[in-house]
């Protein structure tokens, strides 16, 4: 995702051959230029960052070597605000001749998850902390390398002195299979080494507690995220850290994962606005007249007998980014959900309902998530489910939304596994769905030295399934649950969490198992803290 290459800078790469390119470095000639020597100027940048971080050694060429592809790959690195920053090239090996288990071994990189994000922000809020985001120069190249990979000497800076010689690659390379896991690995061991402990709740988060310092690291890839209890541990941290890696301090968290973060006083705004219009855009409804909600009112999506969808590979395109821009839109997560459950066969009535969602975000644009200081570290939930609301399977959709405080770290809009027998069964695995959740986030917060001591509320508005929560009675009719049973039961009678009831109309998570009308949906959207940057709610 961070690689490709992009469709309007010509394909400079066509004007390489790996096998005539014997000049290093290449020339400037108007060709290669492009109009522009920025490409140029890219490529020898990454071409000597290579060298110098002694990312290879050429050796002789055997008949027998398994040689990896190198190809150049060209982007256009944008601010938050969608302006050019600058060229990117990077070279990068063809990883898919590579076989796991003889050419590389683990390729899984762990990366943080969007709740512990959320929750460390709310938490650097609550304490004023400095939140920074740091800056690694060609990551993946510090990644050391176990197995012994060969790579074709790079298109335009072959060596002239040794030409049929081929890179015998030490460090990892984009491209490689294991080259995320390779730099997470040795970026893990740097950081432990410096006193930090890796969180067993989520292992891309890294914790420094020592008297008053506290440090907050999370890593997403090569994206960093610094959370100091102080700006002389920071330059101390940053000291340390730039020393081993090429990193430096971008300054305060401004721009993540595509992500646009505002810090106003002590509280921060996450929004997604230009991602949301490059959406709408390549769906080309630029034009498009909005509407007041994501989806309508009736019955749920299943398989209908409207006519395929001419362009299927376009609506999985368009449904898999909508399903990244609910990182900062928790309204849409149900609409979202719908549309994605047809993605193997999308007819039109498919592709209408994804309109929607793109009319709908045509005039909401510029909404976002709020974060404000969190004043009661306590967690509270909602969970509702719509009883077989699925038209083929009649399988339950489940939602849950968790709150720090006043603000929102953690949603689910998901369609149960099995089919549930009555409503009050539906809403007891919705249960059981959220206090996996909150067991998870309080043993975070308990690494990260925030342990809760109260007893997590979690509002339901089934009353049979608030009596199953605390009634020891195993009924005939409950048997087939008994797992969720018995894990609920066992959370409540701890004392972690408790299960209460709210009347349906209070019931917030009910915008993420149904269509609701417009009214209705705007005051649960109000409650997730969904609105414009510029406009605020009394209280908040």
């Amino acid at each position: 995702m961070r690689t490709r290459a992009m469709d309007d800078i010509h394909k400079p790469k066509q004007l390489f051959n790996l096998h005539t390119a014997t000049i290093t470095p290449i020339p400037k000639s108007p060709q290669l230029a492009l109009s522009s020597p920025d490409w140029f100027n890219a490529m020898s940048n990454e071409y000597s960052a290579l060298i110098k971080n002694e990312t290879w050694e050429l050796v002789p060429r055997q008949p027998k070597m398994n040689i990896i592809r190198s190809m150049w790959l060209f982007k256009h690195k944008l601010k938050s605000d969608g302006s050019l920053e600058r060229y990117k090239a990077r070279l990068v090996c063809d990883g898919r001749s590579q076989q796991v288990g003889i050419y590389c071994g683990d390729t899984f990189s762990p990366v943080v998850k969007p709740a512990t994000i959320r929750l460390v922000l709310s938490l650097a809020l609550s304490q004023s902390w400095s939140i920074h985001q740091l800056d690694v120069t060609n990551a993946f190249l510090h990644g050391n390398l176990a197995e012994t990979l060969y790579m074709y000497q790079p298109m335009g800076f072959r060596n002239p002195t040794y030409p049929d010689h081929v890179c015998r690659l030490k460090k990892s390379l984009y491209g490689l299979k294991q080259a995320p896991r390779a730099w997470y690995q040795r970026f893990t061991d740097f950081v432990l080494l410096q006193g930090f402990i890796q969180s067993k709740s989520d292992t891309s988060l890294f914790i420094y507690h020592h008297g008053t310092d506290t440090t907050y690291l999370l890593i997403y890839v090569d994206d960093i995220i610094l959370v100091t209890s102080s700006a002389t541990l920071r330059q101390r941290l940053m000291t340390s850290l730039a020393g081993e890696f090429a990193m430096k301090d971008l300054g305060p968290l401004t721009y993540l994962l595509g992500i646009s973060v505002t810090r106003t006083g002590n509280r921060l705004f996450l929004s997604q606005q230009a991602y949301a219009k490059d959406i709408i855009h390549r769906a080309a409804m630029d034009s498009c007249k909005p509407v007041a909600t994501p989806v309508d009112t009736n019955s749920k999506l299943g398989h209908t007998s409207a006519p395929p969808f001419c362009d299927p590979t376009a609506y999985r395109s368009l449904s898999g980014a909508l399903q990244y821009l609910t990182f900062t839109r928790p309204d849409i997560s149900y609409a979202v959900q719908q549309i994605c459950m047809q993605m193997h066969s999308p007819t039109e009535a498919h592709w209408n309902a994804l309109k929607r969602i793109l009319r709908y975000l045509q005039g909401t644009s510029d909404y976002g998530l709020h974060l404000s200081p969190a004043s009661d570290l306590s967690l509270l939930a909602y969970t509702d489910a719509d009883w077989a609301g699925c038209p083929d399977t009649r399988r339950s959709t489940s939602g849950y939304c968790v709150y720090l405080g006043d603000n929102l770290l953690s949603w689910s809009s998901k369609r149960q596994p099995t089919v549930s027998r009555s409503s009050a069964e539906a809403e007891y695995r919705g249960v059981a769905n959220v206090v996996a959740e909150i067991c998870w986030l309080r043993n975070l917060l308990l690494e990260l030295n925030r342990p809760l001591s109260r007893a997590t509320l979690i509002y339901c508005d089934n009353v049979s399934a608030i009596y199953l929560s605390g009634n020891p009675v195993q009924h005939q009719r409950t048997k087939h649950i008994e797992l969720d049973i018995h894990f609920v039961r066992e959370q409540v009678q701890r004392g972690c969490v408790r299960v209460l009831h709210v009347p349906s109309r209070h019931q917030v998570a009910d915008i993420f198992t149904k269509g609701l009308p417009r009214i209705l949906f705007d005051d649960f959207r109000s409650s997730l803290n969904i609105r414009p940057l510029n406009v605020s709610t009394a209280g908040v």
